[in-house]
């Protein structure tokens, strides 16, 4: 069977090679725009100005609060985005997976905060070769379990790395993921930790995100209940003096209540040395539906709007059909937009009849096949068969790993370069 070259494919731009900031090399000066339609449809788009905004506004909310960000770079496994948020101060890169880790060592990632427990031994022995081989690179990891901690060192005591790993234990909750479900678990993972000689206690990391208030308890007071045993398990270790490091790494957060993280777990909440490290990705490129009303610096927030975040995708597609007066079949479905929260908004169309209209709350997307959507329009509206449809989008993390190649443009979607998603 005959190989597919880029070199054949023509003036194709999704078809070209990649420079190994990850980024396609030839979108660049190519005077391509969205509105035209030179890169075809389905596409989703990044704008630039939008999630440069992003970046400096979440930088500056963490100077102003004092503490550090660990971006979780799981939600576009992008490395032009890794590049400007550590430029804009980020204190490591918050990875899910050891082939996360991996992925992100390939692009130069010189700290990682692996949110989950390392028990893969290739994994470890892997961690413990890069320790060994750059001195400058930082590494944290999770445990939360006395099996987690005498598996790491066992498998690290075979290799006998030169720099111990340093450890996070974490801190769960009943019914939800990985996490010490007892102070008394949490006393005994950092014992185990402080005993080992190969591992480094370094702090105590916990994840709110997942929380959910019924009619009787609000999310807000949930987080607040569970990240206050976060602190307790940290005065905890800190009183039997098992931690190793001269400051306490404190982390949680992510994009919807990073607020209550700072309020129970900010360094001004303890009487000892302490970095707290958000770990919030979504806010990067934001959205329209999950994290637009529950943000600190969105939808539960009042700050000016050089403060407040902004939707940075929009997904645009082509409308395929209008079989029914009330019925558009737009072309695009699951294998290009998030679903597991909710469906995408139309915001406006656009046309060759007229100017760009904004339809928000007018269209309604109602479900999506594989390639289809099916969008219930007022039976009067002009949309017609040929029209562009542009869609903002919930859940910034479904969407990007939809997508190999995503144009990054300006106001006008003039392209000004491919930027690469590493899944």
């Amino acid at each position: 069977m005959q190989e597919f070259e880029a070199g054949g494919m023509g003036d194709d731009p999704w078809a070209r090679g990649r420079d190994e900031a990850g980024t396609l090399d030839d979108w660049r000066d190519r005077g391509l725009n969205v509105t035209a339609g030179d890169l075809g449809f389905p596409a989703l788009v990044l704008k630039r100005r939008e999630v440069l905004h992003n970046i400096a506004a979440m930088a500056k909310y963490c100077t102003a609060q004092g503490v550090s960000l660990s971006p979780h770079g799981k939600t576009s496994m992008m490395p032009w985005l890794f590049r400007r948020q550590l430029e804009a101060g980020a204190w490591a890169m918050t990875a899910a997976t050891p082939a996360h880790c991996r992925t992100y060592r390939r692009f130069g990632i010189p700290r990682i905060l692996l949110a989950n427990v390392l028990v893969d031994k290739d994994a470890i022995a892997w961690v413990a070769a890069e320790l060994d081989r750059d001195p400058d690179f930082g590494f944290l990891c999770y445990a939360d379990s006395v099996e987690a901690v005498h598996l790491m060192e066992r498998v690290l005591a075979e290799v006998k790395p030169r720099r111990p790993v340093e450890v996070l234990v974490e801190i769960g909750y009943r019914g939800g993921r990985t996490g010490c479900r007892s102070l008394d678990d949490a006393l005994a993972v950092g014992s185990a930790v402080n005993e080992a000689r190969f591992l480094r206690l370094t702090g105590v990391s916990g994840f709110e995100g997942f929380l959910s208030g019924d009619a009787s308890v609000d999310v807000t007071d949930q987080c607040r209940s569970y990240l206050g045993e976060v602190a307790d398990a940290v005065r905890a270790l800190r009183a039997k003096d098992l931690f190793e490091s001269a400051e306490t790494i404190v982390s949680a957060g992510g994009s919807a209540y990073f607020d209550t993280v700072v309020e129970v777990l900010g360094p001004d909440r303890f009487d000892f040395p302490v970095r707290t490290v958000l770990r919030s990705g979504c806010y990067v490129a934001h959205d329209e539906e999950m994290y637009g009303p529950t943000s600190p610096l969105a939808g539960r927030s009042d700050r000016a709007p050089e403060d407040r975040l902004a939707p940075a995708l929009e997904l645009w597609a082509t409308v395929w059909s209008r079989p029914e007066p009330g019925l558009v079949i737009a072309g695009f479905g699951r294998r290009d937009a998030p679903y597991d929260f909710r469906l995408p908004q139309v915001k406006s169309v656009h046309s060759a009849a007229g100017p760009p209209r904004d339809v928000t709350g007018r269209f309604q997307v109602t479900a999506l096949n594989d390639q289809h959507a099916y969008v219930r329009v007022p039976e009067d509206d002009s949309v017609a068969v040929g029209d562009q449809l542009v869609c903002g989008i919930s859940h910034p993390c479904g969407a990007f790993d939809r997508w190999r190649w995503i144009p990054l443009v300006d106001d006008r979607y003039d392209v000004l370069e491919g930027l690469g998603t590493y899944f």
